[in-house]
């Protein structure tokens, strides 16, 4: 727990036009392992995009630039207590078998909505994907995060460099 230093964007990993839903994300997350869940004390992220554009909250917080304990969601290991994670819906193509950008028109404008109002309550974030935090091994959110960064107008000193 600490200031505010990181927005780390993910993807649910699932199929092309599956809706996924908080309610998913939640269980998915911190059902037990024996029940199909990964036994978290917490989900991953605390904003979830719905394929539709819609945004809602997981994990309350406050914006206040600090990650209180109640705020922190596991969503990249090592990083969580100085973190948000926001997560799309999507990430993988119809057939479920290979990673792939399946961010809708709608998904697009509230992500680039939700980093532009991140970078205003906070200037100094640092924004990444799931892939650049160290040590995960991942291709989420299967988009070159840095890329999109620099199309949307996010300054430079806001992209994250490993």
């Amino acid at each position: 727990m600490g200031k505010l230093k990181y927005l780390v964007i993910h993807c649910t990993d699932t199929p092309e036009e599956r809706e996924v839903t908080k309610d998913d994300i939640i269980r998915w997350h911190t059902n037990p392992k024996h029940l199909g869940g990964r036994g978290w004390n917490r989900p991953g992220y605390s904003d979830i995009i719905y394929l539709d554009g819609e945004l809602v909250n997981i994990i309350p917080f406050n914006q206040d630039g600090d990650v209180d304990g109640w705020e922190i969601s596991n969503g990249a290991r090592g990083i969580n207590g100085v973190s948000r994670h926001i997560v799309y819906v999507g990430g993988k193509d119809k057939a479920n078998k290979k990673s792939k950008d399946t961010r809708t028109d709608e998904q697009k404008i509230t992500l680039e909505t939700y980093v532009k109002f991140m970078l205003l309550r906070h200037p100094q974030i640092q924004i990444l994907g799931h892939y650049q935090a160290p040590g995960s091994g991942k291709t989420c959110p299967n988009f070159d995060v840095p890329e999109w960064l620099a199309s949307i107008g996010v300054a430079d000193k806001n992209s994250y460099k490993s």
